[in-house]
């Protein structure tokens, strides 16, 4: 399949209104976020650049004797 074909596939549907529910409200974007959250492709990503930094202080006080 080449990429232009790809356009081809969503003819009929690209140009419609964006839909909006007459019965739900829309949801909060923090509420959209929290749905999301136990998925983070970077779980653990925090905690690693806080043990780095740890290290790097650490690192640091030592040169600074």
């Amino acid at each position: 399949m080449k990429p232009e074909d790809l356009n081809d596939n969503y003819d009929d549907i690209i140009n419609l209104p964006h839909y909006v529910s007459k019965q739900h409200p829309p949801m909060s974007m923090m509420s959209r976020a929290a749905q999301f959250a136990p998925f983070a492709a970077v779980s653990g990503h925090h905690a690693a650049l806080d043990e780095t930094a740890k290290q790097v202080e650490e690192k640091m006080e030592r040169n600074e004797k």
